[in-house]
């Protein structure tokens, strides 16, 4: 029995982030650092400011992503052949590691439309990892994430790699070993027991062609370590509080719990999420010009979106995608008319800038109530979405459940006060506003359904109702405290935890 321990100090750890998806990387990782962008979702964000912090602190950290040549913001493919030799000559000597295959390379996004190419793009990522990358990094620690990554940990524990797992999300696909060996081109019969199957394998000839790999579960049942991306979802899932997590999921997220290696570590908003230096806002502000700041920014968003121009209209802004099945869109819905009747006085506004299926449904109350003025419905737009955190009062994030969420860690960065559900992230993040004991951060309800919705804008309209001292007392304070809390350098400093943890663990071959 071979027991290996490895170095204490985060510094001398080599540490290998394995991700599908990133926004940026630090200019010191190599040559075309801030050309590597592909992103679909928040983990490219996160994966962006552990990495970015990483660095900072002096960690010898590396990234392995698939060549998205197409995605990434330089054509490689129309580089002369000397200057494509060169490009690659130097990223083999800098920490970020492209695996390489055709099937990356003329991607327009990182998922694909359906499901055959998304397999295809996660077993060719998954097998240079293994085969290539692994090898020639010979790191100390590898740190995967999402189902896109999820034979990795089986691999490292095969050759007793400490893996942290990170799940930031519940989806999860399925392959059985017969098409990722043949398909994927991964030896997989070299680490097949450490992988989580559909029913119990008897061995690998049974198991090979019918008993399905659930990639997700895999990834969570090998890993050494595992972290959600908030301590109180981890919670929910540990206690069975959500339907929609598959049991395997729940189950093995428990095991690791009860075993002691499982943790919830909050994410944090991208640091170019700063009235102080956004250059989507009108005018810029911190916590102590806030006031005269935010009407600014409130005029230009209101004439932006054809809402009356009234600076002291209280404004709540919707950021999030508009998806009826996690987001809450449909309680608002339900209230939406209503609240802005009965507060008319005070011509309350609602600003919607956000895609999603549910749209159209919003349209069509802006439309029957002919309330173009009070209620704005606007496509994504990255600057208009800036603008309306620095203009608005308040920020609606009305989840059924929520693994993590940023928005409602932007806003109050923003000067905005966040109405949020009392689940997951958001009850990790957001307190409810006590102004009389200059404490709170925003505004939760605790039963999930329209009413309690309405009793949130109602608690936040009386907020707006207080004297301006009162008010702008409170808000520099959470202000004050958004920036201190969330930021990237305490959600490095609980990974660099976690890895200092694994590597003084003894591991058994």
């Amino acid at each position: 029995m071979a027991i290996k321990k490895r170095a204490s100090k985060s510094k001398s750890l080599r540490i290998l982030v394995v991700t599908p998806e990133v926004t940026y990387l630090p200019h010191g990782m190599g040559n075309y650092a801030n050309q590597l962008a592909a992103k679909a979702g928040g983990l490219a964000d996160v994966s962006a400011s552990l990495i970015s912090c990483l660095y900072e602190l002096g960690a010898d950290v590396h990234i392995a992503i698939p060549n998205f040549r197409r995605i990434f913001s330089f054509e490689i493919g129309r580089l002369v052949e000397d200057e494509l030799r060169l490009y690659l000559n130097k990223l083999s000597h800098s920490r970020i590691h492209l695996a390489e295959d055709r099937v990356f390379y003329y991607q327009d996004k990182i998922y694909g439309n359906y499901m055959k190419e998304s397999f295809k793009v996660s077993l060719a990522f998954q097998r240079e990892v293994v085969n290539n990358i692994i090898p020639n990094v010979n790191p100390d620690i590898i740190h995967c994430n999402d189902w896109m990554t999820g034979l990795i940990p089986g691999f490292a524990r095969r050759l007793n790699i400490p893996c942290l797992f990170t799940v930031h999300n519940i989806h999860t696909q399925r392959l059985t070993l017969e098409y990722i060996e043949e398909h994927g081109g991964i030896d997989a019969a070299n680490f097949w027991q450490n992988l989580y199957y559909e029913y119990p394998p008897q061995n690998y000839e049974e198991s090979r062609s019918s008993n399905l790999v659930d990639l997700l579960t895999s990834g969570i049942f090998a890993a050494h370590f595992i972290n959600t991306v908030s301590p109180t979802f981890l919670e929910e899932i540990i206690k069975g509080q959500h339907s929609f997590i598959p049991e395997q999921v729940r189950g093995e997220i428990s095991n690791k719990y009860h075993s002691g290696c499982a943790a919830g570590i909050l994410n944090s908003p991208d640091p170019s999420y700063n009235p102080e230096t956004d250059d989507a806002l009108k005018e810029k502000y911190d916590s102590t010009n806030f006031y005269s700041a935010k009407k600014v920014n409130k005029a230009q968003f209101q004439k932006a979106l054809g809402l009356t121009e009234d600076p002291n209209a209280p404004l709540f802004f919707w950021p999030s995608r508009l998806d009826p099945n996690q987001k809450g869109c449909q309680l608002l819905a339900e209230i939406l008319f209503k609240v802005i009747n009965e507060n008319v006085n005070e011509n309350l506004q609602v600003a919607i800038v956000a895609n999603g299926e549910f749209k159209e449904h919003f349209h069509n109350i802006a439309a029957f109530h002919n309330i173009h003025s009070s209620l704005a419905v606007h496509d994504f737009s990255e600057n208009l979405s800036r603008l309306g955190f620095a203009a608005s009062d308040f920020m609606l994030m009305p989840s059924l459940f929520e693994p993590c969420g940023l928005p409602q860690m932007i806003a109050p960065k923003y000067g905005s006060l966040p109405v949020v559900n009392d689940t997951g992230g958001l009850h990790d993040t957001i307190v409810h506003m006590d102004s009389l004991n200059n404490c709170g951060n925003g505004f939760l309800f605790n039963t999930y359904n329209s009413e309690g919705l309405k009793w949130a804008i109602e608690q936040a309209v009386e907020f707006h109702k207080l004297p301006e001292e009162t008010k702008q007392r409170q808000i520099h304070r959470v202000m004050e405290e958004a920036n201190s809390r969330f930021n990237h350098s305490v959600t490095a400093q609980a990974y660099i935890d976690i890895y200092e943890k694994m590597a003084k663990r003894p591991l058994i071959d």
